[in-house]
Order: structure tokens, then C-alpha cells, then sequence
């Protein structure tokens, strides 16, 4: 549970309703105008379920994002809550949201999460909470799809680090990304505070150790292909380095989850090392494959960088990406 040090409340609507349903989480780091927007999305969703907000401000000092949407949550206009949580990184964000959500709000089924740079669709919420109901899915993942802000980049929309990992509706057996799912109460009550591992703050993958984790512990995952999310990507994004610098930090993430999952069984670092090095023997013929199927370099070359991360990550190296968010 956050200390009273690492979270504070901000401000509230009046009259919240203690027979919320559904929750929805959604961290913020220096963006009060796209955080405003994704709030917009969210009030004008068509759902008769009773859902509350709980927005996270992650820079405690100039609070930006708090202070643009603190108005809309006094005002009674968007029913929920603006926390602070004062200590920065992704993980210690979430954590801070979901564990208030536990608090203060004993009835809610079910918890969403979407981030400050995603627009829900209209029915984005009724369809996330519709498949885990109809799936009996514990956790449910939803696509976000890439809006790139120079519309030449659309060709990107089929990167490996942008694409979704699944295209039809059902169960699935992993889930990689926090930033559209839906988490059971059930989920968070058995998996316990801290839920996302600290130590993946600024690089990232605390979502995909927390989904391997549920996983392993016997949740049934979903997929919801009709839920989506749109995503913008600045144009930073698409230059090589950055994509380079994504595809290596998959790998880290990669062999830092197997490691975990992996803890307690006889020779489980040796084996994870020799999975990284068949892998990296492997990616240029995996990555020739790739090339012929899409034509794109760039594609072609991912799981070879994805392959290189892997055996770094057994050598120290990290790559923090959300270390400097104005370079990201």
C-alpha cells in the first residue's frame, strides 16, 4: 500500500458514488493538454455502467496535468479522483492508481487503464468490460493504434513495436502492455501491492512482468480487438535510433521477465542465456524472413536488435528510456 509520503489526493468530485463498477486509471507526466483530451474520450463513452476516474499526476512539483484537470473533477463534471504520486516512474504511477482504486472504491469489478497520450473510442469501455464478462477473462488486453503526426509515417502502423500482438477477439496466452487493459479486482486482490516492480520504473516492462506474473499464477487473459484505443506518435518516434533503442530495450525487457518467471528453478539463468544466444544465432535468419514478407529494412532488422537486447540485458545493460520522458 503507498505511504502517505508517496500519494496524495488532490482533489475529488462530490457525492462519488460508492457503487462504481468500473475504474479507470489513467497516469500523466507533462502533458495537460493531451491528458484533457483523453478525458474528453472518456465522458463522452456510451456505457449505463457507473464508472469513476482516477487521474495520476507523476510530477509532483509544477503538476501541470493536475492542475488543468482538477476543475472538471470539482465541478462534478467528471466524476473521480486526482491523486499525486510523488514518486516518479511508470511503475510507482500505477501503483499509486490501482492501489487507490482498492481503497476508494470497494464495490468497482473491474479496472481499466489507458495513458495520457490515448484517445478511447466511444465504446471502448462497455467492449473492454463486455469481454471479460463474455470471455470470462481475469485480464483483457485492447489494441492501440498508432496516429502518427505526420500522416507519411502511416506505413509504420505495421512495425513490430507498433503493431498489436493479436487481431481477433478471444483468449490469449500473454498480454505485453498496460497501455489499453482491463484488470479484474479479483487480479489486483490476489497479486498485491507493490503490483508493478519498481525496478522496471524508467525502462519500462513492469506491465509485461506484472501480465507474465498473472499468467503464471493461472489468470485467464483476453483480447478484445474491438476495443481500441488511438495512440499519437510524435515524430521522434519513427527516427531510427529511437526505434533502435525500442527494439533493444524489448530484449532487456524480454530476458529481465524470463528471469523472474524463471527464479527457483534448477539452472534458470544459464538457460535463459542460451535461449538469448540461440535467438540471436537465429535473428538474421528470422529477420530475412521478415524483410521478404514486408519489404521494410527496419522490420526486418527488429528481432536481431530484440535478440542483441536479450544478451546484453545479461551484462548490466538497461535502457531507460522514460530516464529523460522529453526525449522519448
Amino acid at each position: 500500500m503507498p505511504s502517505d509520503a508517496s500519494v496524495s489526493i488532490a482533489g475529488r468530485s462530490p457525492g462519488l458514488a460508492e457503487t462504481v463498477e468500473a475504474v479507470v486509471t489513467l497516469p500523466t507526466f507533462k502533458r495537460p493538454k493531451q491528458v484533457l483530451e483523453t478525458l474528453a474520450s472518456l465522458k463522452a463513452q456510451r456505457t449505463g455502467r457507473c464508472f469513476a476516474v482516477i487521474v495520476m499526476e507523476n510530477e509532483a512539483e509544477a503538476r501541470e496535468g493536475a492542475k488543468a484537470v482538477l476543475p472538471l473533477f470539482e465541478s462534478g463534471e467528471m466524476p473521480g479522483m486526482v491523486i499525486i504520486a510523488h514518486e516518479r516512474g511508470n511503475c510507482s504511477a500505477y501503483n499509486a492508481g490501482w492501489q487507490t482504486a482498492i481503497l476508494q472504491f470497494p464495490n468497482f469489478r473491474h479496472l481499466l487503464v489507458i495513458d495520457d497520450d490515448e484517445i478511447a473510442e466511444p465504446d471502448w469501455l462497455e467492449r473492454m468490460c463486455g469481454a471479460a464478462e463474455t470471455l470470462e477473462a481475469d485480464v483483457v488486453g485492447g489494441p492501440q493504434v498508432p496516429i502518427f503526426a505526420d500522416a507519411s509515417h502511416a506505413r509504420w502502423a505495421e512495425h513490430p513495436v507498433f503493431a498489436p500482438p493479436y487481431r481477433e477477439t478471444g483468449r490469449v496466452p500473454a498480454l505485453y502492455s498496460s497501455g489499453n487493459l482491463l484488470l479484474g479486482r479479483n487480479v489486483l486482490k490476489a497479486m498485491g501491492p507493490p503490483f508493478l516492480d519498481l525496478r522496471f520504473n524508467f525502462m519500462g516492462g513492469g506491465d509485461s512482468d506484472f501480465l507474465s506474473r498473472c499468467a503464471q499464477k493461472g489468470f485467464v487473459l483476453g483480447w478484445c480487438a474491438e476495443a481500441k484505443v488511438t495512440e499519437t506518435v510524435p515524430a521522434r518516434r519513427v527516427e531510427a535510433d529511437w526505434i533502435r533503442a525500442r527494439s533493444l530495450r524489448n530484449g532487456v525487457i524480454s530476458t529481465l521477465v524470463e528471469k523472474k518467471k524463471r527464479a527457483g528453478t534448477p539452472l534458470a539463468g544459464l538457460k535463459v542465456f542460451l535461449k538469448s544466444l540461440a535467438l540471436l544465432a537465429a535473428s538474421p535468419l528470422r529477420g530475412a524472413i521478415r524483410l521478404a514478407r514486408t519489404g521494410s529494412l527496419t522490420s526486418g532488422l527488429y528481432p536481431v536488435y530484440v535478440a542483441l537486447g536479450r544478451v546484453l540485458a545479461e551484462f548490466g545493460y538497461a535502457n531507460e528510456q522514460y530516464r529523460q520522458p522529453e526525449k522519448n
